[in-house]
């Protein structure tokens, strides 16, 4: 088998007018997607996604990988990222940059999903490590919103589905930030996992305040409290609090989560399987950081195709160091709650994330079958 042909597809759903929501450093009235579709020469199609500003991204992947990639095997995607970080594929100069890396990994994925199709097994069989079937979703909600929801909403809807876990937007004031951090915990429970995104809104002492408000609630890990390129402020805070830090959606290819993991300043890591540099690179970034005790839960805002890929990789992470029989912690796996039909119209089965628990689809490749039809409906090249 031989890739004959590759498409980036660029996709965007427009939000009603007033229907804008994000996180603290802005809000947005879109929802976008860049597909890439590789087929072979027996007509079978993988696909991958490559999460960044689509047009763009598209652009990137049809001018730097097409030549690159046509005529490969699906065996070739563990070498893909080297190809890019030596220079081979975009010149060595781009290689660690976030546009290069996100179209790294779609094409990377897309590889992947090939395999997966012609041995007939899912990804997560592929990639070797832990198999699990089943992962804990929890819902990734209570957003800023343009409208100004009362933060109550979005729980309740959470609860009512049948999450055992939440992720909240805080990160605006620290009034603000306690009262919806009370808010999902009354509404959730006191068994609940509870994290909190502040979306990299605060300077570190703003930081180390804001979370040390909120540890009456037991908080699961704190996200990004400051930017992501801001190390020594991770550094300051890991000092002060007690609560779990996560990074890694701001973070590209194996050198930043090297550095992200080494230094010592994070306990979660959170790489996205639309633009970390594909399941290889998240393959190593998982027995890198859970060598060093660091969790491995990776982020998730993309498209249905994204999703599928993330979940697939979220099967196979170590538990490392404790035995897989005694993990005393949840695979957590985060499931966006918003308005967003590039996640599940585009699914011919789409994922179902409610009830607390969530299946890993087994079909082969990413386990999932893109509707071409709908995404068409939604392309804007």
């Amino acid at each position: 088998m031989q890739v004959a042909s590759i498409e980036a597809i660029p996709l965007e759903h427009s939000l009603d007018p007033g229907r804008a929501f994000g996180g603290t450093r802005g809000v947005t009235d879109t929802r976008t997607a860049t597909l890439i579709k590789l087929t072979a020469d027996d007509g079978t199609v993988g696909w991958g996604e490559a999460f960044a500003a689509p047009r763009t991204v598209a652009a990137h992947v049809e001018e730097v990988f097409a030549d690159a990639v046509v005529g490969a095997s699906p065996w070739d995607a563990e070498r893909l990222a080297d190809d890019v970080y030596t220079g081979e594929i975009g010149g060595y100069h781009f290689g660690r940059q976030g546009f290069t890396q996100a179209a790294l990994t779609g094409v990377e994925v897309a590889l992947w999903d090939l395999r997966g199709k012609l041995l007939g097994e899912p990804v997560r069989t592929l990639l070797g490590g832990r198999n699990r079937d089943r992962v804990t979703p929890y819902a990734s909600t209570m957003y800023i919103t343009e409208w100004e929801q009362d933060p109550a909403e979005p729980m309740h809807a959470a609860a009512n589905e049948g999450f055992t876990a939440a992720k909240i937007k805080i990160g605006r004031t620290i009034e603000d930030d306690v009262h919806r951090v009370e808010t999902a915990r009354e509404i959730l429970g006191d068994d609940a996992h509870l994290m909190v995104d502040y979306n990299g809104n605060y300077t570190p002492p703003e930081a180390i305040e804001a979370i040390k408000a909120i540890d009456e609630y037991d908080i699961t890990w704190a996200e990004e409290p400051v930017p992501p390129a801001n190390l020594e402020g991770y550094r300051q805070i890991r000092r002060r609090v007690d609560t779990p830090l996560a990074a890694g959606e701001g973070h590209f290819g194996r050198f930043e989560f090297t550095d992200l993991v080494k230094t010592d300043i994070v306990d979660v890591v959170q790489p996205n399987l639309g633009r970390c540099g594909g399941f290889a690179e998240a393959r190593y970034l998982a027995q890198l950081a859970t060598t060093e005790n660091v969790r491995v839960r990776p982020h998730v805002w993309n498209s249905g195709v994204g999703l599928a890929a993330a979940l697939q990789f979220a099967a196979t992470v170590p538990t490392y160091p404790e035995p897989a029989t005694r993990a005393t912690e949840p695979v957590l796996f985060e499931f966006d709650r918003s308005e967003n039909p590039l996640r599940h119209e585009i699914l011919a089965d789409p994922l179902d994330p409610t009830g607390g628990s969530l299946a890993v689809p087994s079909a082969p490749g990413l386990g999932i079958e893109v509707d071409e039809e709908v995404v068409e409906r939604y392309r804007i090249d």
